[in-house]
């Protein structure tokens, strides 16, 4: 049943804005319950306990906010944090850089092969995953001690 105000009256919607009005023991009853309502906000301890509801609520939401807020800076300091640098370049008097042991044996097998993409460097070298050969093929790269083009889905390095 949906009430709604027409002419001043109580009514119920019936079809096409026809309202039939409701029986004046139900209007009475309405108006009774409102009237009782007004009055209980009128009391001090009523308004005292629905105040006091209210800040209970109030504090339930701020310490949720405040649990949110330390995850939020959690996860804000771990993408804040520097990227591990690499370590720096030791050169030889002769210029060339010394590299640890596994990508010297990368960087020979690149230069046999002439070109070399994560999954050859992967199944040459045992690795588990692409990721890992990936990351020292390209930490060679910006060494500038390789160079690398996509062909397709594929990247190969080359020597330089």
């Amino acid at each position: 049943m949906i009430l709604s105000q027409h002419n001043h009256a109580i009514g119920v919607i019936l079809t096409d804005n026809q309202y039939k009005p409701i029986d004046n023991v139900l209007t009475k009853q309405i108006k009774n319950d409102l009237d009782l309502n007004l009055e209980k906000f009128k009391d001090p301890i009523v308004l005292a306990e629905m105040v006091y509801r209210l800040l209970e609520e109030r504090e339930n939401t701020n310490r949720i906010l405040k649990t949110l807020l330390q995850k939020i800076e959690t996860i804000e300091a771990r993408y804040d944090q520097p990227m591990p640098v690499h370590q720096e370049e030791i050169k030889t008097e002769s210029g060339d850089i010394l590299l640890p042991e596994v990508d010297e044996q990368i960087m020979q097998f690149i230069k046999i092969s002439q070109k070399a993409t994560a999954e050859d460097v992967r199944a040459k070298f045992n690795y588990k995953g692409k990721n890992a050969a990936s990351a020292r093929l390209n930490r060679l790269c910006d060494m500038n001690l390789l160079k690398k083009a996509q062909v397709g889905k594929k990247v190969y390095f080359f020597p330089t």
